[in-house]
């Protein structure tokens, strides 16, 4: 995965962001560790499997649906399925080896609500 340090993105309180399978990491913040190297490549993942744009369209109406929801906008990123996907299976380095195509779908309708808040 290619790796772009910015004073710019993501934008501060997270650390990285993938746009399009290229991870940006903020200069300020410590390098991206091997699990936040694993969410983004979950991420890629999902991306491929929806034809990018697909996977930007989902993720901003889920946001969308879930802030509403949530009535706060870190609790509506952490619920997003997509994340919740990748937090969920950051630490698992195999995890992409053996993961069945549209995994995240199981993760959109899971009750509750997740508030840790990671800063990616």
């Amino acid at each position: 995965m290619k790796i772009i340090y910015s004073r710019y993105l993501p934008v501060k309180g997270f650390r990285a962001i993938n746009l399009f399978g290229i991870l940006f990491a903020r200069k300020e913040q410590p390098l991206p560790n091997s699990e936040i190297i694993n969410h983004e490549l979950i991420h890629t993942r999902q991306m491929l499997e929806l034809l990018v744009i697909g996977f930007y369209l989902w993720y901003v109406v889920e946001w969308l649906i879930k802030w509403l929801v949530y009535r706060d906008r870190l609790v509506a990123y952490r619920n997003i399925g997509f994340e919740r996907e990748a937090f969920e299976n950051e630490a698992n380095p195999d995890y992409l080896k053996s993961r069945r195509r549209y995994r995240f779908l199981s993760y959109i309708f899971v009750t509750g609500n997740l508030t840790k808040n990671h800063s990616r």
